[in-house]
């Protein structure tokens, strides 16, 4: 099944998009988050085959599938881990520590948008970029999972576009803790939920969804790329999240960007120049994952940042 979340007539619904172009609005519920939480995702989706059928996908704002309570973005991609390095540290290569486990940073669940929402450059920020993922959506609590116990406690699949503002990004890190402002602006999700079983039959022998992935600019391919090029499959990457934690109903887990121009920074760092340049007001990014959909964003200007000052540099007094 393929849910989406959606507003039309001034209200919000959760409904099943069906091929005949229609949503068919799944009764007493109106957050996807709140029906994954009920445990009874599919059984929800089926009954709207007893309700009328209700407007054309094309004739109503489409929302972020979910509004997820955690979002996880992991980093699974060498290709992109060796040239986003060079681009935004200048270091050669890829760091052994990355091949011991599948790292991931915590991300700003507030940030979440459409999948046709307009995107503000970031405040105080001139080096905008986009990075194409998929991200897995966690259907049921989990706590010290196996990557076998893991498939199941995942409910679906959808676009993840983790916009970066390179310039804070590349500044923040040099702390060693982040990033932070760099990832802080906005994530697109969408287009829709498709759920898990809807796509195993992208699975290959070694248990990777082999997707074809395209990211395009302004009309134009940059990037292309398998999601199976991932050095870890989403149950895995799962089970490490749920590591002496919980993973949650609603929880999110973002591939991290793929290869081949899944980003521009990866560009840059390969090619050594900003070509394509960074993301500038009146820039679309379309992102299209086979199997899932495409979400396309405008990026616009953004506001000004609050001026602060500088660290002080204080007596260190003791008690």
């Amino acid at each position: 099944m393929r849910f989406a979340s959606y507003e039309h007539l001034g209200r919000r619904h959760v409904g099943v998009a069906e091929d005949d172009g229609h949503l068919y609005p799944v009764p007493g519920h109106d957050t996807l988050l709140g029906l994954i939480r009920t445990g009874r995702l599919h059984d929800a989706g089926a009954t709207t085959l007893d309700v009328p059928r209700g407007p054309r996908l094309s004739d109503v704002d489409l929302l972020a599938p979910l509004q997820p309570p955690t979002v996880r973005d992991f980093v699974t991609f060498e290709e992109h881990v060796e040239g986003v390095r060079r681009s935004v540290s200048g270091a050669e290569g890829v760091p052994g520590q990355w091949y011991e486990a599948p790292t991931f940073y915590f991300t700003n669940p507030y940030a979440v948008i459409g999948p046709h929402d307009d995107v503000p450059m970031p405040p105080g920020s001139s080096v905008l970029d986009f990075e194409l993922e998929v991200a897995a959506v966690i259907g049921r609590e989990g706590r010290d999972l196996t990557p076998e116990q893991a498939r199941d406690h995942i409910v679906g699949y959808t676009v993840f576009n983790d916009w970066s503002a390179r310039d804070l990004q590349s500044a923040e890190m040099r702390v060693g803790l982040g990033p932070c402002k760099g990832k802080d602006t906005a994530t697109t999700l969408g287009p829709l939920l498709v759920t898990a079983d809807e796509m195993e039959t992208y699975r290959d022998s070694d248990g990777f969804l082999r997707l074809a992935l395209t990211a395009e600019v302004n009309g134009e391919v940059v990037g292309t790329d398998l999601l199976s090029n991932m050095s870890w499959t989403f149950e895995e990457m799962v089970a490490y999240a749920s590591r002496g934690t919980y993973v949650m109903p609603g929880d999110v887990l973002g591939s991290g960007t793929c290869g081949n121009g899944g980003c521009l920074a990866e560009l840059w760092g390969v090619r050594g120049r900003q070509t394509p340049p960074p993301l500038k007001p009146g820039d679309t990014v379309t992102l299209t994952v086979e199997g899932i959909g495409t979400v396309s964003n405008t990026v616009v200007p953004g506001v000004d940042p609050v001026p602060l000052p500088t660290a002080r540099s204080r007596p260190r007094l003791r008690p």
